[in-house]
């Protein structure tokens, strides 16, 4: 049953009928475990076995639906086929029998916590047998004893009374308090009822020692209550009786309501500079705080929950209060948290207190703050643009300026990670122009210079701007104004750039900077600013490592060490296993982190269609006996290698060269010319690219591969087909030429290394975009796609995937479908597929027949 249970309850699609049956019988039999309907028992072999009970009227009828829907191939074994009658087995008894056998198995699964830990005090084996046996007689005598809290009088005054109560298993609609039962009045309850009642309260006894004193008498009926029994029945004596099957039943008119959480607070008024004050803030005050239908106590009544009975009358009803309540009352105060975390609680609204996570919530202007920046659209801020800016700003980029202009007002930074094409650079200068603090310097690829010089020229004329590259550089006169730099630039010239003083620093295609430990990251960090704003369109392209260095940039302190972070987040996250704790995440960088898509309701409206197909093509003669012999002879070598470093390696290069192989055979081999007869990718590129030219239309074609861009450059000219490539030896002036040529329609076909133009660059012209191969991260393509399908496109955007069919790259456009959930593309990219184990490996790369 151990083995069993995790293969039936993750049964789905197309299986065998009867497997589909055990499968939702083990999914209502786990459902009945957690809710505790679990009972000592001996089975009839002699063994202490647990067992599934007491069942009550919802239970009864769940498993008598699904005996009666039970097919018979569900229930048929092999038989003797001599034997006369052939009977098939009973279905309900069946299935409590394998309920018995789910109930059992639960407690032998390492880590089993819960109902059976409850059982705590019955676990010498002669003293659970003689438990179990009377267990088993009360419920095969089809009786469920129960406790019903009755009060004769005022609460206030009055103690309470515990009458025991009886309900027939037979038909759990039929209950009648035990006073009827001395009587003979509980027609229905069978002979034994009496007895069986008297054994029930005893076994209750043994679990809330208030029942004993009913054991004096002859008829156990009803138990009046002093104060010190109902707080122990709310600290533990309730769910003890409930794990041997004994409910109790509180007075309906009497709220369970009352909640504890934890409240955060900052001292005095809100500091201009947030951010500063929470990096330099001694740890804020935290202390319990107990609410009534989600609304704070005030002092006072805190006080009286503190000093009042287990019930108690608070704005005009009478509450129940735990112990523990009352004791989070008393002893309000807890440790301090320091400031940068503190934040944190209130914003993922939660905190973790004594290993237990609690609601938290923020007062005075902590809790203020924390409902401001966790809306990303302002609240009651007003809309508007700088009057100097001259364009007229879409409503949703109006948004993020002031999303911008609310977090750097505030000295935190922000990552504005809209995607390509949304306008995220007219965002930034309307920033600019509404802060007039100073200059503003942006960090950039160098490729993205010119771009950036003309946005300014065009939406902002009349602001100074400047370039800091070349080998004449200088900061003169950058007293106002943009001044402009690669990261390369930046990387050398860090001190210079670090004594200067600047309103806002920003990095433009902030994934450059995403390694922390790198040169140019480091660098990045020494310049100080009043503000920090990163763009990107990919937060995170591999790991939460990269969001992480990108927050921990903008608003130093936010997300802790990354050591901390890597080990409350990271792992959790990346692998998809705690949903929960994606969900606190996203509640924590939200605030800064503003992330729109062009699919979004509102977005873009005006943005025409993309529409992606995927063309998988077969693979020549000479492509297969390639892929082949690269599979064998790198699956030798890495069943040779000694040590993870030279295994991964070796790993590495088998991906990369079966990528070659499928692109051309030429590719592999390292030759100068590639011919369409030995590739059928590049005879479907030919086909793609002879229809779009007749069509008097524009392509952009991707690789990762430089070498495979310069081969189809010659093949292209070869043909006579007007081509230029960009690749990241390209000159930046060139760059500017080509991209101008491109726009203006004088070249219809341009080649692009993905790492060098995947980014940045403005090709509205383009309506097609072709990938020619696979990269493994969908958030990477999605870029390089977004340089035609982004504000100004006019046309809609065909996107072709080209994949050869039953090879290493279908199986990965199969596993990046399921990746591009997680943080919004989240992928572990070759490194993760290097840890594969041999055979997993095998089955990833292996060629299989189309």
């Amino acid at each position: 049953m151990v083995e069993a249970l995790p293969l039936l309850v993750s049964l789905d699609g197309d299986v065998h009928p009867a497997a589909g049956f055990w499968g939702a019988a083990a999914k209502l039999a786990l459902h009945m475990v957690a809710r505790g309907r679990v009972l000592p028992g001996v089975h009839e072999s002699g063994v202490a076995a647990w067992r599934m009970g007491p069942f009550d009227v919802v239970d009864v009828e769940r498993l008598r639906a699904l005996a009666s829907a039970m097919l018979a191939s569900a229930r048929a074994v092999p038989v003797d086929p001599d034997a006369d009658p052939l009977m098939l087995p009973d279905a309900e008894g069946l299935l409590r029998a394998f309920f018995d056998g789910v109930a059992d198995a639960m407690p032998r699964i390492p880590g089993a916590v819960g109902v059976y830990a409850a059982q705590e005090g019955y676990a010498a084996d002669e003293e659970l047998r003689e438990w179990a046996q009377q267990v088993a007689v009360g419920v095969d005598a089809g009786l469920r004893v129960s406790l019903r809290l009755e009060l004769r009088g005022d609460y206030g005054d009055a103690p309470f009374t515990a009458v025991v109560r009886l309900r027939n298993l037979a038909d759990p609609t039929q209950v009648i308090d035990a006073e009827a039962l001395w009587a003979g009045e509980a027609h229905g309850f069978g002979e034994r009822a009496t007895f069986e009642a008297m054994l029930a309260v005893r076994r209750a006894a043994r679990a809330w020692s208030p029942l004993e004193s009913l054991l004096a008498g002859a008829e156990p009926v009803e138990l009046e209550l002093v104060d010190e029994d109902v707080v122990d029945l709310l600290g533990g004596g309730e769910a003890r009786l409930a794990a041997m099957g004994v409910d109790v039943e509180w007075p309906p008119d009497l709220s369970r309501e009352l909640n504890a959480r934890v409240a955060v607070s900052a001292p005095g008024d809100r500091p201009d500079d947030v951010a500063a004050y929470l990096r330099e803030s001694s740890p804020l005050p935290m202390s319990w705080q107990l609410t009534l239908g989600g609304a704070p106590l005030t002092d006072v009544e805190m006080d009286l929950v503190a000093k009042s009975r287990p019930v108690v009358r608070l704005r005009d009803q009478w509450l129940l209060v735990e112990p523990e309540l009352a004791r989070k009352a008393r002893e309000r105060a807890l440790p301090p948290l320091p400031a940068y975390p503190a934040l944190g609680s209130v914003l993922v609204g939660s905190a973790v207190i004594e290993g237990v996570r609690v609601e938290a919530v923020g007062t005075g202007w902590l809790g203020e703050l924390g409902d401001r920046i966790a809306d990303p659209d302002g609240g009651s801020e007003a809309l508007g643009q700088p009057l100097e800016l001259s364009a007229t700003l879409r409503d949703y980029q109006q948004r993020g300026l002031r999303w911008l202009e609310r977090m750097t007002s505030l000295g935190f930074g922000g990552c504005l990670a809209d995607d390509m094409g949304l306008g995220k650079t007219i965002m930034l200068i309307s920033l600019h122009l509404r802060r007039a603090s100073g200059p503003t310097l942006v960090v950039c690829p160098a490729s993205l210079l010119s771009n950036w010089e003309r946005e300014i020229e065009k939406f902002a004329p009349g602001t100074p701007v400047c370039r800091f590259h070349g080998t004449e550089r200088s900061l003169a006169g950058a007293a106002s104004g943009f001044v402009l730099t690669t990261y390369g630039t930046m990387r050398v010239d860090a001190s210079t750039l670090a004594a200067h003083r600047w309103g806002m620093v920003v990095a433009d295609e902030a994934q450059h900077v995403k390694n922390r430990s790198s040169g140019t990251a480091k660098a990045l960090r020494e310049i100080p600013a009043d503000a920090r704003v990163a763009l990107t369109g990919t937060p995170v392209e591999n790991d939460l490592s990269e969001l992480w260095a990108i927050l921990d940039w903008t608003s130093p302190g936010l997300l802790g060490r990354m050591g901390e972070f890597r080990a409350e987040w990271g792992r959790a996250v990346e692998e998809g296993r705690d949903n929960a704790t994606a969900q606190r995440l996203s509640r924590l960088v939200r605030p800064f982190l503003l992330r729109r898509r062009k699919s979004d309701p509102g977005i873009a409206p005006e943005l025409p269609p993309k529409t992606e197909t995927d063309h998988l093509v077969a693979l020549t003669a000479e492509q297969i006996e390639l892929y082949q012999r690269v599979v064998d002879d790198a699956m030798d070598e890495i069943r040779g290698s000694t040590t993870e470093i030279a295994r991964r390696g070796l790993v590495l290069k088998l991906l990369v060269g079966l990528k070659q192989v499928c692109n051309h055979p030429a590719h592999y081999l390292k030759e100068d010319t590639a011919s369409a007869a030995r590739s059928e990718k590049l005879q479907a590129l030919d086909e793609l690219l002879g229809t779009i030219i007749a069509e008097d239309g524009a392509v952009l074609v991707f690789t990762q591969y430089v070498q495979m861009a310069r081969l189809l450059e010659k093949h292209l000219a070869d043909r006579g087909v007007p081509a230029q490539l960009l690749h990241g030896g390209t000159p930046v002036a060139k760059r500017d030429e080509m991209v101008q040529r491109f726009q203006a329609g004088e070249v219809p076909v341009f080649l692009l290394s993905l790492k060098a133009a995947g980014t940045g660059l403005n090709l509205t012209r383009a309506d097609h975009v072709i990938h020619y191969d696979r990269w493994w991260n969908p958030a990477v393509e999605e870029q390089a796609t977004d340089r035609a399908h982004r504000i100004g496109q006019d046309k809609p955007v065909q996107v072709h995937r080209l994949m050869a069919q039953g090879t290493l790259e279908e199986r990965i456009s199969e596993l990046l479908v399921h990746k591009r959930e997680l943080a919004d593309a989240v992928v572990g990219g070759e490194a993760a597929l290097s840890e594969l184990s041999d055979a997993e490996l095998r089955r990833l790369v292996e060629l299989r027949s189309a």
